[in-house]
């Protein structure tokens, strides 16, 4: 059970989506997606690890997605249970490959709602060996600097464990 309604989470989420959209489109910078995290959230990525408070969150989304301006990400679906929201979308790198086909694959996000328009838990999953393999078929190249994951980022724990 959740304390709120499926309506207030999609909602939430959408203009999250829409705010990665103006993001893409190079009107927001990427820690404009802070404003949707609880003071306290956790934020779980695949390459940069455990990620803990608003403050590190906004440095995290600033710093991780620099240079990918070129890439887009696709809203697919969401289902909602409880408080617990989870979305379906695409890594898309820029180009085609000769048959047409887009550079891209699947990503997935778990993401808690808290209240007020704002998530207190995203854990990210996407196969990063997938994403490095369509970089080097694409022959994808940042337009400028770029930064890499930490070598030993945190990797616990998760959400409900110790």
């Amino acid at each position: 059970m959740s304390d709120f309604t499926r309506e207030e989470i999609v909602e939430t989420y959408d203009r999250y989506v829409e705010t990665r959209h103006r993001v893409e489109a190079g009107e927001l910078g990427w820690d404009a997606l802070a404003a949707f995290f609880t003071d306290d959230a956790v934020f779980i990525d695949p390459a940069w690890g455990r990620i803990v408070g608003i403050d590190e969150i906004r440095k995290f989304l600033a710093e991780s997605m620099q240079g990918l301006d070129d890439w887009d990400f696709p809203h697919h679906w969401t289902m909602v249970d409880g408080d617990r929201l989870l979305a379906r979308w695409t890594n898309r790198l820029p180009g085609n490959r000769p048959d047409g086909s887009r550079f891209e694959a699947p990503g997935y996000s778990l993401m808690i709602y808290a209240g007020d328009g704002k998530f207190s838990y995203e854990e990210d999953l996407l196969n990063m060996k997938h994403i490095g393999e369509l970089m080097r078929e694409s022959a994808w190249k940042p337009k400028g600097a770029m930064n890499v994951p930490p070598s030993q980022p945190i990797r616990r724990p998760f959400i409900g464990e110790s």
